[in-house]
């Protein structure tokens, strides 16, 4: 998968994550890539260390859940992460 492929699927993979969690969290569409990457990365690794499943391809199902999984986890760090913080 190219780095266009990965911009992709952390974007939709993050907001599906975003989407899911309740609650407001904060940043905009670019920390929302990133979290998105970052949770494919999480995903991939914790899938084929317990799972023994890595991410595919860009249009595999299973790509799709362990990014949208392992951005939920992401998104919950980053939600504890910047709990205290308030923009002033």
């Amino acid at each position: 998968m190219g780095i266009i492929g990965w911009i992709v699927l952390g974007l939709i993979a993050g907001a599906i994550a975003k989407a899911i969690l309740p609650g407001k969290q904060r940043g905009g569409w670019l920390i929302t890539i990133l979290l998105g990457i970052v949770g494919a990365l999480l995903g991939g690794f914790l899938g084929s260390a317990i799972l023994n499943v890595g991410l595919g391809s860009f249009f595999e199902i299973r790509t799709w859940l362990l990014a949208i999984g392992g951005s939920l986890i992401v998104l919950l760090i980053w939600g504890f992460a910047t709990r205290g913080s308030r923009r002033r």
